[in-house]
């Protein structure tokens, strides 16, 4: 399952990546695979950098991030750039692994990143 989220992601359908990747995070923790937690356990893939029109919007991007993580007691590590903006979603306090919080609060991002038009880049 962890393979056909990475493989939606490659083919840029990012909404069935999420979903197959929160159901393999779900099953991973239930059965305690430790070859699914392996697959699933890459902060790199949880990265989604996104491009503003401007830095002002990647700015306004953030407090809106930020405040739906206040909301939630989840956050990311954000990085805007002068062109860019780049988010690594994972969980801190259990190594830097993934868990389902982490694909929650990416999905969340996805929204807010889609409503300030920000386009992804791949």
């Amino acid at each position: 399952m962890a393979r056909q989220a990475r493989a939606a992601a490659a083919a840029r359908e990012p909404d069935q990546a999420v979903e197959i990747a929160r159901t393999a995070a779900t099953i991973a923790v239930e059965t305690r695979s430790g070859r699914m937690r392996r697959e699933l356990v890459t902060p790199e893939r949880a990265m989604r950098p996104w491009q503003d029109a401007s830095y002002h919007a990647g700015a306004a991007m953030i407090v809106h991030i930020a405040d739906r993580e206040r909301r939630i007691g989840h956050h990311a590590d954000i990085d805007l750039r002068i062109d860019h903006l780049r988010i690594a979603v994972t969980t801190h306090d259990i190594g830097y692994k993934l868990t389902e919080a982490d694909f929650d609060l990416a999905a969340r991002i996805d929204a807010i990143a889609a409503a300030h038009r920000s386009t992804p880049l791949d």
